[in-house]
């Protein structure tokens, strides 16, 4: 396993009750190249996915990272699936390395594979998943996993075994114009609900394993489409697996080339949210001005929304607050990436408390598949250490 560790690059003092500022510690390049436990041997069975979204387990001291629906952007079978990892951990410095696999698990429905090939037909769902969102229910251990193309919550036992779909609220399925026929497979056609790729992009679970909240990449159709900037948070109660409540969250600038890749639960109504554009170098990026942020939101005292038409005239409601950015990805690990900005970072996740009492915070990208994802067939995993 080829690991390249890179140099701490700085500190960024953060103004907050009992918070000092986030500080990064190192980073770590992964081999493009490297291959899962699955067994397979090629780019489309094998080769490891990494970030999607990256997920640490307090209970059981587990980190977890996320692949998607795999190489060629649907058009490829690919079986999704989920890797442990592990880490080193300098519980005095907040410094990792020693990077490992040690499990795969794919997922599958009744001993299908929940694939990542696009839908077909158009208007079910069936057992096709693009994974965006990952979490772990600290009640049973199992596992919750949000998707692009439905949007959709699955939840799975820890073997990968489908044990039950959530139900997704009705305006947020994507539906053709004219039949109002859901279309999951594209937005052609497509008027109202989320857009292609714009699913179900961030979830997040609650500290006592009650609800889970799902969070749209950017804003819906039929809510300002590639021009709007409000997208939606989808809260869900564990136990029935419906909605109980929807909000309302304004991104830095239009979904035209922005958008949110991870939500981490601090507590039941205070998240922190990447958000990203897709500037940096990647698979076909443009290059340009990278902007990778991460925010502090509380969703205490927003509007329930699940009833509102975000784009109406004339609609009212509070949306989520936004804190001032806590994080930027970019001014704190530009010179440690080599002067390279990743386009997609997509993975977030708290760590382990360190011997300060502070906490560690993983962040990843995701190199999609690519052995040109930084141009130099790697991929970039980096970190930081946060007071609570």
């Amino acid at each position: 396993m080829k690991l390249k560790p890179t140099i701490a690059l700085l500190s960024i003092l953060f103004a907050g009750a009992a918070q000092a500022a986030p500080t990064f510690v190192n980073g770590l390049t992964l081999d493009g190249g490297m291959l899962d436990l699955s067994g397979g041997t090629t780019v489309n069975n094998g080769r490891l996915g990494y970030f999607s979204d990256i997920y640490y387990d307090t209970n059981r001291n587990e980190w977890w990272g996320l692949s998607d629906r795999g190489p060629g952007g649907g058009t490829l079978s690919y079986d999704t699936r989920v890797q442990r990892f592990s880490l080193d951990v300098d519980y005095n410095t907040g410094a990792i390395s020693n990077f490992q696999i040690k499990q795969t698990i794919v997922f599958n429905n009744a001993g299908s594979s929940l694939n990542g090939i696009a839908p077909s037909p158009t208007s079910t769902l069936g057992n096709s998943m693009d994974p965006e969102g990952f979490v772990v229910n600290p009640k049973t251990g199992n596992f919750l996993v949000s998707d692009e193309y439905g949007p959709s919550v699955r939840e799975f036992d820890r073997n990968g075994n489908l044990l039950r779909t959530f139900v997704t609220p009705a305006n947020l399925i994507p539906r053709n114009g004219a039949s109002g026929v859901a279309n999951f497979a594209g937005d052609t056609g497509n008027t109202a609900g989320k857009r292609t790729n714009r699913g179900f992009e961030g979830l997040a679970i609650s500290p006592d394993g009650k609800y889970a909240y799902a969070m749209l990449q950017s804003a819906m159709l039929d809510e300002g489409g590639s021009s709007g900037k409000t997208n939606r948070i989808v809260k869900f109660d564990i136990e029935t697996g419906t909605a109980v409540a929807q909000y309302a969250y304004d991104m830095k600038r239009s979904s035209q080339g922005q958008g949110i890749s991870s939500l981490v639960a601090i507590n039941d109504h205070e998240f922190y949210v990447l958000e990203r554009n897709n500037q940096g170098i990647g698979v076909g990026a443009t290059l340009g001005t990278a902007d990778k942020e991460v925010y502090k939101i509380d969703i205490a005292g927003a509007t329930d929304v699940s009833s509102i038409d975000l784009d109406a005239v004339g609609a009212v409601y509070t949306k989520v607050s936004k804190s001032a950015k806590f994080l930027d990805l970019d001014a704190d690990t530009l010179a440690a990436l080599g002067n390279k900005s990743p386009e997609k970072w997509e993975g977030l996740a708290i760590g382990p408390k360190l011997a300060d009492g502070s906490f560690l915070m993983l962040a990843g990208t995701d190199n999609d598949y690519s052995v040109t994802q930084n141009g130099s067939n790697e991929q970039f995993d980096v970190y930081f250490r946060f007071s609570d």
